[in-house]
């Protein structure tokens, strides 16, 4: 892959697929469940889409350096549709030689079934959605698949792609800090060198907001929370899973490139419903995209315009500052000196109130030295308020 250092954020393309064969009750992204999907009209719209992007001069010529399948469930694309995208990408941008293509999929059989079929329309990279090993708590998460079948999901992606990925949720309903121990022990020797572990958050408008919200779904306190936190550190740090993000672990080398992109404030071309992205144009004006959430709409508008985009916004100097500041300082590399001065022309510290960031080195929240500014650990683990403090 793309080496992460010298610093290089990339341009990455990022493709949504909405629908999904269930709605789990924890989950806010635009995932929806329908009943017949017309797989021709959604390729056209895709391919449509990234012309109007290309057109646009989105990446301003700079190679794509990741793709990213995101949902929904884009596993249950067909992957002639994949590998019609892809070959359209390839048709519009130059392509960097060790392209990373990520698709998010889910350990059921029926997706399971199309892993060979998309290695060969040109996913390199898997991201399985397995959130727990007990079956319990797959029940209570809504999963389609009980744990063992999502061990054997893995084995069976092991022989189809060399970069894998999984999920996990923690901070569930009920869950010790001891039993989370033992479960990310197995989860670390499943993983051939990237796991995401995110904590339960109770999200507005899911169905775990209703429950929560009636006292029926108790979560650990926030002491427990930050055991589990620590736990996951410890764990995946001695087996050679170090953080190199907020919530992702990763072998040297196998960090994702394209969420690398996204946290380093690279250009990013969002295609498909409620997709996002981040565009930059040669005079270093910046803008972030967003196109219309609901699928109907979405392809309605692409069908009549060749996008379904809503109008560009504008990022100021101080959006961009503080853009630059949040996404950067979630990765254990922080911000970069020589990102900040090809930024912005300063160092990282005068980006922030130098009494408060004084105050947070001594605390043991933050470090600066010449390479730049990241949080510790300790720092991590409180970020929102770190970063309310120096803003």
């Amino acid at each position: 892959m793309l080496p992460l250092t010298p610093w290089a954020p990339g341009f990455g393309i990022y493709i949504h697929w909405p629908f999904c064969l269930a709605k789990c009750p924890y989950c806010d992204f635009n995932s929806h469940v329908a009943s017949s999907i017309d797989q021709d009209r959604w390729r056209r719209a895709y391919l449509a889409e990234l012309q109007h992007g290309a057109n646009a001069g989105a990446g301003g010529g700079h190679k794509v350096t990741s793709v990213f399948f995101g949902g929904g469930t884009p596993s249950l694309m067909p992957p002639a549709t994949v590998a019609a995208v892809l070959d359209a990408i390839a048709g519009h941008w130059p392509i960097a030689p060790d392209l990373e293509v990520t698709l998010e999929a889910n350990p059921t059989s029926v997706e399971a079934a199309r892993f060979a079929d998309l290695r060969v329309a040109g996913v390199t990279r898997l991201s399985l959605g397995i959130q727990a090993l007990d079956d319990d708590a797959l029940r209570l998460l809504g999963r389609e698949h009980d744990a063992a079948g999502a061990i054997a999901a893995l084995a069976l992606a092991a022989r189809h792609f060399d970069r894998l990925s999984f999920d996990l949720i923690y901070a569930r309903p009920g869950q010790t800090v001891t039993a989370w121990r033992d479960e990310l022990t197995r989860a670390a020797t499943l993983t051939s060198g990237h796991l995401s572990a995110y904590q339960l958050t109770i999200e507005s408008g899911t169905a775990f907001y209703l429950r929560h919200a009636r006292g029926a779904l108790p979560l650990p306190d926030d002491d427990i929370a930050a055991d589990l936190f620590e736990a996951t550190q410890e764990i995946l740090g001695a087996h050679g899973l170090p953080a190199y993000e907020i919530s992702n672990h990763a072998r040297p080398g196998q960090e994702c490139r394209h969420n690398m992109t996204t946290w380093r404030c690279g250009d990013g071309l969002g295609i498909g419903p409620g997709a996002h992205g981040r565009l930059t144009d040669t005079d270093r004006n910046r803008v972030a995209t967003q196109n219309h959430r609901t699928p109907a709409v979405w392809l309605a508008q692409v069908e009549a315009n060749g996008h379904g985009g809503l109008p560009p916004e504008p990022l100021d100097a101080d959006a961009r500052r503080d853009e630059f500041l949040l996404l950067g300082l979630r990765l254990t590399e922080g911000v970069r000196r020589t990102a900040s001065q090809a930024a912005f022309g300063c160092d990282p510290a005068e980006l922030v109130s130098a009494p408060a960031l004084a105050r947070l080195v001594a605390g043991g929240f933050m470090e600066l030295d010449d390479a730049g500014l990241r949080a510790t650990a300790a720092g991590r683990q409180r970020l929102n308020a770190v970063l309310a403090a120096l803003f």
